[in-house]
């Protein structure tokens, strides 16, 4: 699937080492906005750090259990999205994302979820793809929401956030209803 041209010119590629310095630049300029919803932002710093999460999602790529992509903007990475791994027994994966603040409300993370969805119900003929979005944060939950996903309900005190826990909200879609809409 990757690399990947959205329409208004971004694009989604896997990541590379060489990124590292480049993702840890936008999530640090990003820090405030990201760290109020993602707990990883505040649980790993600095280009290593980057560079580790990078290898990792090599590696996930080569064992054929989901990938995680890069969303360059001219040359510059602005975001990413990815499947945090694929249920083969359940036939299911899920979906998640971020985008730096300034390049939010031009659709271009609507595009991304839907390629990403198309693609774990065309080439790996998946059943179900889930998104799970913390409680408060609408603009993320749009998303699902105007891909037509059906919302499921709340997870509470789901995922650890510093000292505390955030609630979910789950929205899931199925193959049929994907091949439907």
């Amino acid at each position: 699937m990757l690399p990947y041209g959205l329409s208004g010119g971004c694009l989604l590629r896997a990541f590379e080492e060489r990124d590292a310095a480049d993702l840890d630049r936008v999530i640090e300029a990003n820090h405030d906005h990201l760290a109020r919803w993602l707990p990883w932002v505040e649980a790993e710093h600095g280009v290593e750090a980057r560079r580790a999460f990078i290898r990792a999602s090599r590696r996930q790529a080569a064992a054929d259990d989901g990938f995680v992509a890069a969303i360059v903007d001219g040359g510059a990475i602005v975001g990413a999205i990815g499947f945090h791994r694929v249920d083969r027994v359940n036939s299911a994966t899920s979906i998640g994302y971020w985008l730096a603040e300034d390049r939010q409300g031009r659709g271009t993370m609507t595009e991304a979820v839907r390629a990403l969805t198309a693609h774990a119900f065309g080439s790996w003929g998946l059943n179900r793809v889930e998104i799970r979005v913390a409680v408060g944060n609408e603009r993320s939950a749009a998303i699902p929401l105007r891909l037509g996903f059906t919302e499921e309900g709340v997870l509470r005190g789901a995922e650890r956030h510093g000292d505390g826990y955030l609630d979910l909200r789950v929205f899931s879609m199925l193959a049929w209803e994907w091949a439907a809409s």
